[in-house]
Protein backbone atom coordinates (compact mmCIF):
# COMPACT_ATOMS: atom_id res chain seq x y z
CA UNK A 1 0.00 0.00 0.00
CA UNK A 2 1.12 3.54 -0.64
CA UNK A 3 1.35 4.79 2.92
CA UNK A 4 3.66 7.50 4.07
CA UNK A 5 7.08 6.78 5.46
CA UNK A 6 5.98 8.48 8.68
CA UNK A 7 3.18 10.52 10.20
CA UNK A 8 3.94 13.73 11.98
CA UNK A 9 2.60 15.15 15.23
CA UNK A 10 2.20 18.79 16.23
CA UNK A 11 3.89 19.34 19.58
CA UNK A 12 2.69 22.88 20.07
CA UNK A 13 0.69 25.16 17.81
CA UNK A 14 -1.44 28.18 18.61
CA UNK A 15 -2.63 31.39 17.03
CA UNK A 16 -0.76 34.07 19.03
CA UNK A 17 1.35 36.51 17.05
CA UNK A 18 4.49 36.26 19.14
CA UNK A 19 4.36 32.92 20.89
CA UNK A 20 3.07 30.44 18.35
CA UNK A 21 5.38 27.71 17.13
CA UNK A 22 4.73 24.69 15.02
CA UNK A 23 7.01 22.77 17.30
CA UNK A 24 7.23 19.51 15.44
CA UNK A 25 6.02 18.03 12.23
CA UNK A 26 7.12 14.47 12.40
CA UNK A 27 8.04 11.42 14.39
CA UNK A 28 11.63 10.19 14.10
CA UNK A 29 12.04 8.43 10.75
CA UNK A 30 14.23 5.50 10.02
CA UNK A 31 17.39 6.29 8.00
CA UNK A 32 16.34 8.38 5.04
CA UNK A 33 15.71 6.17 2.02
CA UNK A 34 15.55 7.20 -1.58
CA UNK A 35 11.97 7.81 -2.76
CA UNK A 36 10.25 4.44 -3.05
CA UNK A 37 10.19 2.62 -6.35
CA UNK A 38 7.27 0.28 -5.69
CA UNK A 39 4.36 0.45 -8.14
CA UNK A 40 2.26 2.64 -5.86
CA UNK A 41 5.04 4.86 -4.56
CA UNK A 42 5.22 8.58 -5.46
CA UNK A 43 6.59 9.40 -8.86
CA UNK A 44 9.84 11.31 -9.18
CA UNK A 45 9.23 13.83 -11.88
CA UNK A 46 10.56 17.01 -13.41
CA UNK A 47 7.18 18.29 -14.57
CA UNK A 48 7.16 22.07 -14.72
CA UNK A 49 5.68 23.79 -11.66
CA UNK A 50 2.71 26.08 -12.18
CA UNK A 51 0.48 28.23 -10.02
CA UNK A 52 -2.64 26.37 -8.92
CA UNK A 53 -5.20 26.40 -11.74
CA UNK A 54 -8.95 26.29 -11.31
CA UNK A 55 -10.01 22.66 -11.44
CA UNK A 56 -7.62 20.06 -12.84
CA UNK A 57 -9.46 17.11 -14.38
CA UNK A 58 -7.47 14.39 -12.58
CA UNK A 59 -5.44 13.89 -9.42
CA UNK A 60 -2.54 16.21 -8.76
CA UNK A 61 0.98 15.19 -9.75
CA UNK A 62 3.34 14.45 -6.87
CA UNK A 63 6.80 16.01 -7.07
CA UNK A 64 9.51 14.41 -4.94
CA UNK A 65 12.87 15.05 -6.60
CA UNK A 66 13.88 16.67 -9.87
CA UNK A 67 15.99 14.82 -12.42
CA UNK A 68 17.16 17.72 -14.58
CA UNK A 69 20.81 17.15 -13.70
CA UNK A 70 21.31 20.81 -12.82
CA UNK A 71 23.30 21.48 -9.60
CA UNK A 72 20.24 22.81 -7.76
CA UNK A 73 18.19 21.82 -4.74
CA UNK A 74 15.00 23.22 -3.22
CA UNK A 75 14.96 24.13 0.47
CA UNK A 76 11.31 24.06 1.49
CA UNK A 77 10.04 25.42 4.81
CA UNK A 78 6.87 24.56 6.67
CA UNK A 79 5.46 28.02 7.39
CA UNK A 80 4.45 28.58 11.02
CA UNK A 81 5.93 29.95 14.21
CA UNK A 82 7.03 33.19 15.77
CA UNK A 83 7.44 36.18 13.50
CA UNK A 84 10.85 36.96 14.99
CA UNK A 85 12.17 33.52 14.00
CA UNK A 86 10.75 33.87 10.49
CA UNK A 87 12.54 37.19 10.15
CA UNK A 88 15.85 35.64 11.25
CA UNK A 89 15.52 32.78 8.78
CA UNK A 90 14.77 35.19 5.95
CA UNK A 91 17.73 37.38 6.92
CA UNK A 92 20.10 34.40 6.67
CA UNK A 93 18.67 33.41 3.29
CA UNK A 94 19.03 36.98 2.02
CA UNK A 95 22.68 37.17 3.11
CA UNK A 96 23.42 34.01 1.14
CA UNK A 97 21.33 34.93 -1.89
CA UNK A 98 19.18 31.81 -1.47
CA UNK A 99 15.60 31.46 -2.68
CA UNK A 100 13.28 28.96 -1.04
CA UNK A 101 9.68 27.73 -1.03
CA UNK A 102 7.54 28.18 2.10
CA UNK A 103 4.47 25.96 2.51
CA UNK A 104 2.33 28.05 4.84
CA UNK A 105 -0.10 26.76 7.46
CA UNK A 106 -3.39 28.64 7.13
CA UNK A 107 -3.84 29.45 10.82
CA UNK A 108 -0.36 30.99 10.82
CA UNK A 109 -1.23 33.08 7.76
CA UNK A 110 -4.43 34.23 9.46
CA UNK A 111 -2.73 35.10 12.76
CA UNK A 112 0.55 36.44 11.34
CA UNK A 113 -0.08 37.75 7.82
CA UNK A 114 3.10 39.85 8.02
CA UNK A 115 5.09 36.61 8.14
CA UNK A 116 3.87 35.29 4.81
CA UNK A 117 4.16 38.77 3.29
CA UNK A 118 7.81 38.90 4.37
CA UNK A 119 8.35 35.57 2.64
CA UNK A 120 6.80 36.89 -0.58
CA UNK A 121 8.59 40.24 -0.39
CA UNK A 122 11.93 38.45 0.09
CA UNK A 123 11.55 36.91 -3.36
CA UNK A 124 10.57 33.47 -2.10
CA UNK A 125 7.80 31.16 -3.24
CA UNK A 126 4.68 30.41 -1.20
CA UNK A 127 2.48 27.31 -1.12
CA UNK A 128 -0.35 25.72 0.87
CA UNK A 129 0.32 23.45 3.88
CA UNK A 130 -3.32 22.94 5.03
CA UNK A 131 -5.34 25.12 7.35
CA UNK A 132 -4.56 23.60 10.75
CA UNK A 133 -1.76 21.05 10.17
CA UNK A 134 -3.85 18.08 11.27
CA UNK A 135 -3.40 14.44 10.26
CA UNK A 136 -4.73 14.94 6.77
CA UNK A 137 -4.53 11.29 5.72
CA UNK A 138 -6.77 10.33 8.64
CA UNK A 139 -9.58 12.58 7.43
CA UNK A 140 -12.48 11.80 5.13
CA UNK A 141 -12.72 13.61 1.80
CA UNK A 142 -14.92 16.49 2.97
CA UNK A 143 -12.79 17.67 5.91
CA UNK A 144 -9.64 17.04 3.89
CA UNK A 145 -10.83 19.31 1.10
CA UNK A 146 -11.88 21.96 3.62
CA UNK A 147 -8.37 21.98 5.12
CA UNK A 148 -6.88 22.64 1.70
CA UNK A 149 -9.45 25.18 0.57
CA UNK A 150 -9.40 27.26 3.77
CA UNK A 151 -5.64 27.72 3.52
CA UNK A 152 -5.92 28.39 -0.21
CA UNK A 153 -8.51 31.11 0.38
CA UNK A 154 -6.54 32.75 3.18
CA UNK A 155 -3.39 32.85 1.07
CA UNK A 156 -5.38 34.37 -1.77
CA UNK A 157 -6.85 37.01 0.58
CA UNK A 158 -3.44 37.98 2.00
CA UNK A 159 -1.19 37.59 -1.05
CA UNK A 160 -3.54 37.55 -4.03
CA UNK A 161 -2.45 34.01 -4.94
CA UNK A 162 -3.39 30.52 -3.69
CA UNK A 163 0.25 29.49 -3.83
CA UNK A 164 2.09 27.42 -6.38
CA UNK A 165 2.03 24.05 -4.62
CA UNK A 166 0.14 22.11 -2.00
CA UNK A 167 1.91 19.99 0.63
CA UNK A 168 -0.08 17.69 2.95
CA UNK A 169 0.52 17.95 6.68
CA UNK A 170 2.02 15.22 8.87
CA UNK A 171 3.58 13.13 6.15
CA UNK A 172 6.39 12.97 3.63
CA UNK A 173 4.40 11.64 0.67
CA UNK A 174 0.81 12.30 -0.37
CA UNK A 175 -1.79 9.55 -0.43
CA UNK A 176 -4.00 9.04 -3.50
CA UNK A 177 -6.89 10.69 -1.64
CA UNK A 178 -4.76 13.75 -0.88
CA UNK A 179 -3.71 14.02 -4.51
CA UNK A 180 -7.36 13.85 -5.55
CA UNK A 181 -8.53 16.48 -3.05
CA UNK A 182 -5.63 18.80 -3.89
CA UNK A 183 -6.75 18.71 -7.51
CA UNK A 184 -10.33 19.54 -6.50
CA UNK A 185 -8.98 22.58 -4.66
CA UNK A 186 -7.17 23.71 -7.81
CA UNK A 187 -3.64 22.43 -7.22
CA UNK A 188 -2.17 20.46 -10.09
CA UNK A 189 1.01 19.63 -8.16
CA UNK A 190 1.74 18.37 -4.67
CA UNK A 191 5.25 19.08 -3.39
CA UNK A 192 6.70 16.23 -1.33
CA UNK A 193 10.38 15.84 -0.43
CA UNK A 194 13.18 13.31 -0.36
CA UNK A 195 15.31 14.80 2.44
CA UNK A 196 14.16 15.52 6.01
CA UNK A 197 16.41 18.05 7.75
CA UNK A 198 15.19 16.84 11.19
CA UNK A 199 15.17 20.47 12.36
CA UNK A 200 11.76 19.88 13.96
CA UNK A 201 13.51 17.66 16.54
CA UNK A 202 15.59 20.62 17.83
CA UNK A 203 18.57 18.29 18.18
CA UNK A 204 21.22 20.86 17.32
CA UNK A 205 22.77 22.53 14.29
CA UNK A 206 25.27 19.74 13.63
CA UNK A 207 22.56 17.11 13.26
CA UNK A 208 20.59 19.32 10.89
CA UNK A 209 23.67 19.90 8.75
CA UNK A 210 24.38 16.17 8.61
CA UNK A 211 20.80 15.44 7.57
CA UNK A 212 20.83 18.03 4.78
CA UNK A 213 24.22 16.74 3.64
CA UNK A 214 22.39 13.70 2.23
CA UNK A 215 20.75 15.97 -0.37
CA UNK A 216 21.96 15.75 -3.93
CA UNK A 217 21.23 17.62 -7.13
CA UNK A 218 17.47 17.70 -7.60
CA UNK A 219 16.61 17.06 -3.95
CA UNK A 220 13.73 18.71 -2.13
CA UNK A 221 14.61 19.33 1.53
CA UNK A 222 12.03 19.77 4.30
CA UNK A 223 12.78 22.46 6.91
CA UNK A 224 10.76 24.66 9.31
CA UNK A 225 10.49 28.39 9.92
CA UNK A 226 9.45 28.12 13.57
CA UNK A 227 12.52 26.60 15.20
CA UNK A 228 15.52 28.54 16.60
CA UNK A 229 17.72 25.53 15.80
CA UNK A 230 16.95 26.03 12.12
CA UNK A 231 18.31 29.57 12.34
CA UNK A 232 21.48 28.31 14.04
CA UNK A 233 22.03 25.58 11.44
CA UNK A 234 21.12 27.50 8.30
CA UNK A 235 24.39 29.42 7.69
CA UNK A 236 26.31 26.14 7.87
CA UNK A 237 23.76 24.34 5.70
CA UNK A 238 24.06 27.00 3.02
CA UNK A 239 27.88 27.01 3.23
CA UNK A 240 27.92 23.22 2.91
CA UNK A 241 25.70 23.34 -0.16
CA UNK A 242 27.84 26.04 -1.76
CA UNK A 243 30.94 23.97 -1.08
CA UNK A 244 29.36 21.07 -2.96
CA UNK A 245 28.36 23.33 -5.85
CA UNK A 246 24.61 23.08 -5.12
CA UNK A 247 22.46 26.18 -5.51
CA UNK A 248 19.25 26.63 -3.45
CA UNK A 249 16.36 27.63 -5.72
CA UNK A 250 12.59 27.70 -5.42
CA UNK A 251 10.71 24.50 -6.15
CA UNK A 252 9.29 26.05 -9.31
CA UNK A 253 12.82 26.71 -10.56
CA UNK A 254 13.97 23.23 -9.57
CA UNK A 255 11.20 21.52 -11.54
CA UNK A 256 11.23 23.91 -14.51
Amino acid sequence: MNRRIHRRSVLGFGLGLGATVLAGCETPPSPAPAPPSAPNSPAVTSTSARTAPSGPSGPATQLVRAESGRPEIALTFHGAGELSITRRVLDVLARHGARVTVLAVGTWVAATPDGVRMVRDGGHEVGNHTWSHGDLAGMTEGPMLTEIEKCRDRLDAVLGTPGTFFRPSQGQYATPAELAEAAKAGYSQVLSYDVDSLDWQDAGADRIRKAVATARAGSVVSMHLGHPGTVAALPGVLADLAGRGLRPVTASQLFA
